[in-house]
């Protein structure tokens, strides 16, 4: 609600600024004829849209620098963080996930967690990811797991699991750490 407050005196003092704007512009508004009232707002409109323009611009410089210090942040963090979505697909994985996995970097495949879950523990980690994705969101899990990498080398990993629902979806959040070797 506050947003949409904000929202409206913003555009309310845009409107206030482009119509200073035009008022230098003409200085006989009172006596205008339809047409001059008409060129009038046909101005005032247009630098409002300029100056709306002039905002989004500086509004998507900022979000663009945010997100990619984010993404930085992300990708280059100690420990593997990853998205599994609620077929066990790898929906997101970082730069350290993808490399702790064996995951060539840029690799566009969604390979499903499990093949990564050592043999022996893949029951145990089927039955932990149905039981986290009927939990409530704020619920976590911290299990560890005996994991394979791509080229077929075993360690042992900590991994922290919590429920999401982003953009209208089920998933799983995990942050993984290798803690030995096995």
């Amino acid at each position: 609600m506050d947003q949409k407050w904000d929202g409206i005196e913003r555009r309310k003092s845009l409107r206030k600024t482009a119509e200073a704007m035009v008022a230098n512009l003409s200085p006989e508004q009172l006596r205008a004829k339809p047409v001059e009232m008409l060129l009038h707002e046909l101005l005032v409109h247009k630098i409002e849209l300029e100056m709306q323009f002039d905002e989004l611009q500086r509004i998507d410089v900022a979000l663009t620098t945010a997100r990619d210090r984010y993404r930085a942040l992300y990708d280059f963090a100690p420990i593997g963080y990853l998205v599994i979505d609620s077929a066990e697909q790898i929906d997101e994985i970082n730069l350290t996930g993808a490399a702790l996995l064996g995951i060539p970097q840029g690799s566009s495949l969604k390979p499903h967690f499990s093949k990564f879950v050592a043999a022996a523990h893949r029951e145990r980690w089927s039955g932990q990811f149905r039981n986290m994705m009927d939990l409530v969101a704020s619920e976590q899990l911290a299990l560890e797991l005996e994991m394979t990498r791509s080229d077929g080398s075993q360690f042992i990993a900590h991994l922290n699991c919590r429920h999401r629902e982003l953009v209208g979806a089920q998933v799983l959040l995990i942050s993984i750490t290798e803690i030995g070797k096995s």
